[in-house]
């Protein structure tokens, strides 16, 4: 064999090393196939829905925006109709979940949709924050057990990404939440 024709072969050698891969994937994903294990703790929303025509209020009023200009993602909690002890537990692990973020907590906002509270509820665990669903679109993703709390995040974009139902795991809600903002 001479050097040209060797040197052919290993340009093409070259080559399928990087078009086989290629051309598996595109097999696999054009004929439907997923992986069944995924690493998220929480459940994957297929297709993202998206939710920036909902019209939301903070508690002074101002409109809420879906679509963050500052590339944050939402973690919307939401509780059940009867939130108490349990409920509002669950709410502070949440906002204390956000700390342990480090510098990367900035990331990440946290909307309270639910009933009403009072102010010191808010301040005391700042920087949640109170938004009411003027559209009621959230009403399906609640939690549906009494006194439980049930998540959902967005994504900067306005895009409804994971739901978290009652009993989550708030170290599974941690891992996922790190894997997205780092």
């Amino acid at each position: 064999m001479n050097k040209q024709n060797q040197n052919r072969l290993v340009f093409v050698a070259i080559v399928l090393l990087f078009a086989v891969p290629l051309i598996a994937a595109f097999v696999l994903r054009s004929s439907g196939w997923k992986p069944t294990n995924t690493r998220n703790t929480g459940t994957l929303v297929e297709p993202p829905r998206d939710i920036t025509h909902a019209t939301a209020t903070l508690a002074d009023g101002t409109p809420f925006t879906w679509k963050d200009p500052q590339y944050r993602w939402t973690l919307l909690l939401l509780p059940s109709a009867d939130c108490a002890a349990k409920c509002i537990e669950r709410i502070d692990e949440a906002v204390r979940m956000r700390l342990t973020l480090g510098r990367n907590a900035e990331r990440l906002r946290i909307v309270y949709i639910g009933q009403t509270q009072a102010d010191e509820f808010f301040a005391s665990r700042a920087p949640l924050s109170l938004v009411r669903d003027e559209t009621n679109v959230f009403a399906g993703e609640r939690a549906g057990n009494a006194d439980s709390l049930a998540l959902a995040l967005i994504d900067p974009n306005g895009l409804l990404m994971m739901r978290y139902p009652d009993g989550y795991s708030a170290q599974g809600l941690r891992s996922d939440i790190t894997r997205i903002i780092y």
